[in-house]
């Protein structure tokens, strides 16, 4: 007890002392966090007395100090602004009028594109002032362009009943490049339909230079009582002149220019070349343009009286001289002996557009017939399509398509030069840009046929290029979609699409292969034959239906010709247990299943190729399976050996039931059929072994000549029948499974010998030991 108690006690001296440090400590240190805390406040205190602008014009200092990301302070840049002096961008207007004439275009024959747009543009001016003042159409009501070649004075003149520019106007959009008289027009302009007008640079009018050396522009505008006159000439680079027109005011309202024509521009004085220029820009402009052309009519025309004097004068001639003419009955008189008919040129105003741009028009409005109309005009071609759409996508771009499916594909479908046209019309504002574009149709939909308009495509200056933007792509991602929908549509009616597919199979396994987007699509679309099918087409998606219970594998084969697939012998145990296999015979296939490689989450597997065939064996199956491997691999080790490079290995084949031997490719090799197609390419290399088939032989335990070969081999190895066996095994079963063989003059003298052998044909003794004595030296050889 005395012992607890000393213990107890110890332990309260203990707390006491604790205690008492405890308070010591709070005692130093209290008066130190009251000092802290009043300071704190006082510091508090004092900010609050400082006066904002005293802190403004601090934190103005400090950051006049601090460097800018161009390397200069706030200060020093202040200091740039102040003292820096203001110029304006000069050009040398001559080589500016130089660069625009000559390097802006690449292609002269659009200056009667960038003429007639403006032209269109002059004329929706006037019409839309025309909504809120009708008598500003009083001096012509017609809206029209006018096209006149003049080849006795080598010139070339366009009419248009438009707005018209008084002499203000001339001096500004005329003598002031890049200026455009549309674009100030649109920023006034308050309409809806302000898409139908075409300039936006204002240099389309200085490509007039590049056929003429003389431009002269005589304009009459409704706020100018006077019509004056614009003229320059190349010659001159940057001068022109304008006076009133001395002829007083001969249009009425409207513009006229006059181009005075190189010598190396005579072509556009053709009214044939210039039909072909206005159809190939310009057919879908919103008014009528007529062309000045000729024709040979013929028409009869009375005798002149000095044609009639000299048959007289024959008469009496023939008269004096003795001869006797004929008298015909008066009633046989031809009552037009008076008139004779002739031959002449007759020139006339002929209207060159008359295709009307029907996507501008709603779906429902538009018949049927006026889409197939419409398609024979734009395709030239005799017969209607076999679909089409007709839609407005609105969005990152603005713009109206028509597009159609031919009701069979153009000869020149699968061309891939630079100068390869898609079947597609590009425009903007209804002007054609051009019909070469891969960004907006890919390669593998060059069938199809129509027309896209946009209204906010942005172009280059020489609306020739496209430029690259994420509203093109958007574009092109919407029209490939409408294809891709129109052949969905088709597809619903087996008959229709049997025949859509015979012809366009090519091009949707082309889109399998390099539209990765739309793969999944395009894969549903495609169909083969099959096993089952008894020549009918299957889709990846009925296969999939049929498949037997427990398959988790698309088997296909791929070769020449259904009739060369059927009697494949890499079928037999597959078709024996009932399993569908897919004829897959276009040489594109080859190449579409390096890409498709599943469909729907099954797996496609090439028979062909060596590799498990998911055939749901039993255990029964498998373990004899393995059981042959081991009881055969003597002879396939014999095999190899003999066959030596002609194949990597040999085994126990899980396909034969009637054939005693075949060849498949290895994994990651060629198969037969890609052998043969490359084979075919002009520029494949002759010896090239990259990806070189890695062949695989394959024999069927079951087969006689296979037990015969075994039973020979574990007699004695070096038997040299078992050798030629072998050999002949290797090249039968290479040409069963569409390989070609090595050696066709060996393999056709061995064959020579066994009909011989197999007729009881006396083969003289020489022959036969030579090629048998061949035979051993290269199976020995090759052991």
């Amino acid at each position: 007890l005395q012992g607890v108690a000393r213990g107890v006690k110890c332990q309260h001296d203990t707390m006491k002392a604790f205690l008492l440090v405890s308070l010591l400590l709070v005692a130093v240190t209290l008066p130190n966090w009251f000092g802290s805390s009043a300071g704190v406040l006082a510091d508090v205190n004092g900010i609050k007395g400082v006066s904002s602008s005293e802190t403004d014009t601090d934190t103005v200092a400090r950051e006049a100090q601090a460097m800018s990301s161009t390397g200069f302070s706030a200060a020093e840049k202040k200091l740039l602004q102040e003292s820096g002096e203001q110029h304006v961008f000069q050009a040398e207007v001559n080589r500016l009028m130089g660069l625009i004439v000559n390097s802006l275009y690449s292609n002269k024959e659009i200056f009667l594109r960038e003429l007639i747009s403006n032209a269109s543009d002059a004329l929706d001016k006037i019409r839309f002032q025309a909504v809120t003042d009708p008598s500003a159409l009083a001096a012509n009501d017609k809206l029209e362009i006018r096209i006149m070649p003049d080849p006795d004075n080598n010139q070339l003149h366009l009419f248009d009943t438009g707005v018209g520019m008084s002499r203000e106007d001339l001096v500004k959009n005329l003598g002031t490049i890049a200026q455009s008289g549309t674009k100030d027009f649109l920023g006034d302009l308050d309409t809806s339909d302000s898409d139908s007008l075409i300039g936006q640079f204002g240099v389309g009018f200085y490509s007039a230079f590049l056929v003429a050396h003389t431009v002269t522009v005589a304009s009459k505008n409704n706020a100018d009582p006077k019509q004056h006159v614009w003229e320059s000439s190349a010659e001159l680079d940057t001068a022109f002149t304008v006076s009133e027109d001395p002829r007083g005011d001969t249009l009425g309202r409207g513009t006229q220019i006059t181009l005075h024509l190189k010598e190396d521009s005579a072509e556009y004085l053709q009214p044939q070349r210039l039909r072909q220029l206005v159809h190939k820009y310009s057919e879908f402009i919103n008014f009528p343009i007529y062309l000045w052309e000729s024709h040979i009519e013929e028409r009869e025309v009375p005798i002149e009286d000095e044609e009639l004097d000299e048959e007289a004068d024959a008469e009496a001639d023939a008269e004096d001289s003795g001869v006797e003419e004929v008298e015909e009955d008066e009633d046989e008189e031809d009552e037009f002996e008076d008139y004779e008919i002739i031959e002449e040129t007759v020139w006339e105003w002929v209207l060159v557009n008359d295709v009307h741009p029907l996507w501008t028009r709603e779906p429902s409005d538009v018949s049927e017939e006026e889409y197939n109309k419409f398609y024979r005009a734009i395709a030239k071609d005799s017969e209607d399509p076999l679909s089409y759409t007709h839609f407005r996508a609105e969005g990152d771009v603005d713009f109206r398509a028509v597009l159609y499916i031919p009701s069979s594909p153009p000869a020149n479908a699968f061309e891939t030069g630079a100068d390869s046209a898609r079947g597609v019309k590009l425009y903007v504002r209804r002007v054609f840009i051009t019909d070469n574009f891969d960004e907006i149709i890919p390669k593998y939909l060059s069938f199809v046929k129509g027309v896209v308009d946009s209204s906010t495509l942005e172009l280059n200056v020489s609306r020739e290029i496209l430029q690259q933007t994420k509203a093109l792509r958007a574009m092109e991602k919407k029209i490939v979609r409408k294809v891709i929908a129109m052949v969905q549509e088709l597809a619903q009616d087996d008959e229709t699409y049997e025949a859509f597919y015979d012809d366009y199979r090519t091009f949707l396994k082309l889109g399998a292969i390099d539209d990765a987007a739309n793969r999944d699509r395009l894969v549903k679309l495609l169909r083969f034959t099959s096993t089952e099918s008894e020549g009918d087409y299957v889709s990846l998606a009925q296969y999939k239906e049929r498949m037997q219970e427990g398959q988790d594998q698309i088997f296909y084969l791929a070769g020449e010709s259904e009739d060369v697939l059927k009697s494949s012998p890499l079928l037999e145990r597959l078709v024996s247990r009932g399993y569908e296999v897919l004829y897959m015979t276009d040489p594109l296939d080859e190449y579409l299943t390096g890409t498709v490689t599943e469909f729907d989450g099954t797996k496609l597997v090439n028979i062909a190729k060596e590799g498990d065939l998911h055939l749901d064996d039993s255990e029964d199956d498998k373990e004899r399976d393995e059981e042959l491997a081991e009881e055969y691999k003597p002879l396939t080790d014999f095999v190899k050996k003999v066959l030596n490079r002609k194949v990597t290995k040999c085994v126990v084949s899980k396909r034969l039931t009637r054939s005693p031997s075949a060849i498949v490719s290895s994994g990651y090799g060629y198969t037969a059929n890609m052998e043969r197609i490359l084979k075919a390419q002009a520029l494949t290399a002759a010896k090239s072994t990259f990806m070189a088939p890695r062949k695989v032989m394959e024999i069927n335990p079951d087969h006689p000549i296979i037990a015969e070969l075994r039973a020979r081999i574990e007699v004695s190895e070096d038997d040299p029948d078992a050798a030629v066996i072998a050999q002949v095994l290797y090249d039968t079963a290479a040409l069963n499974s569409g390989f070609s063989i090595d050696d066709p003059a060996d393999f056709a003298t061995r064959i020579h010998r066994m009909m011989a052998l197999s007729l009881d044909l006396d083969v003289p003794a020489e022959e036969a030991d030579e090629a048998l004595d061949e035979d051993i030296e290269i199976a020995r050889d090759e052991l």
